[in-house]
């Protein structure tokens, strides 16, 4: 999953995208490189980032996809909780919903998801954005997490939600500190307990530079370690900016006789 963020404010690479015209061409060369589903986000998500009105939204969003909508030949995902962007962006072509909040933060995202025959991306997040990372604590993160996806998925299942248009996401970064984002990585083989596919969006993420031990360091290196682990631990979506260097280092990988 090729991240295309058309924010001003994205931690990794907020203003790049903000023009249409040059988010688009970014899309397509996404999925050159071998994206298999490109992400289209209008809200910031990093660490106390304000949220954006409903409007607002749209309009940084709704011209990307409806230019790529006839273009790509591979799945858009619009990562919104707000359930009037996911409405318009569905009618303008996107196929999948991603939800920081797992449905949670909009009452009304449930109905979308009903109504409209699309895949569903939930994620886990302690917290609000703007709070999240203030002193995220749990009893035990991993099976925390767990039940929470199960409930979930649960919740879906209960409003006649297709299970086979479900993924699940622990969201790494969300509400957790550096010690917590290793152990769900760690154990990121337990997800598949929910019997849906896991995405892993790790990409760039803080704890790389906290390993590291440089805060200022590029973190694509690290985010291919990361990646590599997470395809041999099973996960199913790697929600990632590098798009080529992820995708050759995944051929090498297997090459190599990884995923065996």
């Amino acid at each position: 999953m090729g991240i295309l963020n058309v924010t001003p404010d994205s931690f990794s690479d907020g203003g790049k995208h903000a023009a249409a015209d040059i988010a688009i061409a970014t899309a397509l060369q996404m999925e050159a490189d071998g994206a298999d589903i490109i992400d289209i986000g209008g809200e910031s998500t990093r660490p106390y980032s304000d949220s954006v009105g409903v409007s607002e939204e749209i309009d940084r969003v709704l011209a990307v996809i409806e230019g790529l909508a006839n273009e790509l030949t591979i799945p858009i995902s619009i990562d919104t909780s707000k359930a009037k962007v996911a409405t318009v962006a569905i009618e303008a072509g996107a196929e999948i919903l991603n939800d920081v909040t797992g449905l949670e933060g909009d009452p009304e995202m449930i109905n979308i998801a009903k109504d409209h025959d699309v895949g569903l991306c939930l994620m886990h997040m302690q917290g609000t954005p703007q709070n999240m990372q203030d002193n995220p604590t749990y009893n035990d993160v991993v099976q925390d997490i767990l039940n929470y996806l199960m409930a979930r998925r649960d919740y879906c299942l209960a409003s006649g939600i297709d299970p086979r248009r479900i993924c699940l996401d622990p969201g790494i970064g969300f509400g957790k500190t550096h010690e917590h984002n290793l152990l769900l990585l760690q154990h990121a083989a337990r997800f598949k307990e929910t019997d849906c596919p896991i995405l892993i969006g790790h990409s760039r993420k803080g704890f790389i530079g906290k390993i590291l031990g440089d805060k200022s360091a590029d973190r694509m290196a690290g985010t291919l370690g990361v990646s590599l682990a997470m395809a041999t631990a099973g996960a199913d979506v790697l929600r990632v900016h590098d798009v080529k260097q992820t995708v050759d280092g995944l051929k090498l990988y297997v090459a190599a006789g990884g995923l065996q």
